[in-house]
């Protein structure tokens, strides 16, 4: 079982991104995903920016993926996504479906994120057929689902020819839109939002009116309040899971990496913490906990 460290989902500085790679590269993670996958109007890193970063990464030893965009809304993402495919040295994690069909028009191997909505063998297949290598499964889906989906006859046959990968850890990207709640939250159109969500290095919280956290606002991509822990359901994982991924977040990310390590067979489990759940891969309501 290998680890992975995702994209950053959120809008942080580029020295504070930069530095937070420097310590990457000296971890032992073994995948780190690279890119903006949540605004375009994110600008603090360009293509160019993430290269160097992704050099520097794999000449650590790292295996380097280049993450799209979720959700392109005009002519000039689908060109920028385009320059991404087009980078002639990483593969690429397609967010899009749109960025699937430039992969395969290139003859390019793809991994497919967790937005890709792949829910049936049928799908899993057609982007096997399309060049997917590696495959993300949905975030709100569970260890059962995933078990019944790889035992279908037709992935039986195509196991070989993908890894499976898994969000572990982190808040859960559950939606995305036109509108930027982020902005809409200090009551800015989304068009002068003078990107606000800087502000916000780990989003902004939502809580209900009985104050229970329940969404976390980043940008145009709304989370789960609470945080997706599935340290100790990792030997459920065996057999099924060939990466788990972990988010990252403003601080303790390559702890929490250190932590899965030691309990990749269950040896070492870590009492969760109030504000974080694994519903989800258990076959439950995303925001309650078992104890495994």
């Amino acid at each position: 079982m290998k680890f992975s460290l995702g994209a950053i989902q959120y809008y942080w500085p580029k020295n504070t991104v930069i530095k937070f790679y420097d310590s990457v590269a000296a971890s032992d993670i073994d995948i780190v995903y690279l890119g903006e996958t949540v605004c375009s109007k994110r600008r603090e890193l360009n293509l160019k920016d993430y290269l160097d970063i992704a050099f520097k990464l794999r000449e650590s030893g790292k295996q380097v993926c280049l993450s799209t965009m979720t959700l392109l809304e005009s002519p000039a993402l689908l060109r920028e996504m385009a320059r991404y495919i087009d980078n002639g040295e990483f593969v690429i994690e397609a967010n899009d479906i749109g960025a699937v069909q430039l992969a395969q028009e290139r003859n390019l191997p793809f991994i497919a994120g967790p937005a890709i909505n792949c829910y049936n063998q049928h799908t899993l297949k057609y982007l096997v057929n399309s060049g997917l290598k590696r495959w993300v499964m949905p975030v709100e889906l569970s260890r059962d689902w995933l078990k019944t989906l790889l035992e279908q006859e037709v992935v039986r046959d195509i196991r070989s020819c993908f890894e499976t990968e898994v969000f572990a850890f982190g808040h859960l990207p559950l939606a995305w839109s036109a509108r930027c709640f982020t902005a809409r939250s200090e009551d800015r159109q989304k068009d002068q939002c003078e990107l606000c969500c800087i502000n916000y290095p780990k989003g902004r919280e939502v809580h209900s009116q009985d104050g229970k956290q329940v969404f976390v606002l980043n940008g145009i991509q709304t989370q789960s309040g609470q945080r997706y822990n599935l340290i100790n359901d990792l030997p459920s994982m065996h057999r099924l899971v060939d990466i788990v991924r972990l988010s990252p977040e403003p601080e303790g990310t390559l702890d929490w990496l250190n932590r899965f390590r030691e309990n990749i067979r269950g040896k070492h489990p870590v009492k969760l913490a109030a504000g974080d759940s694994n519903g989800y891969w258990n076959r439950l309501a995303g925001m309650l906990t078992v104890e495994t």
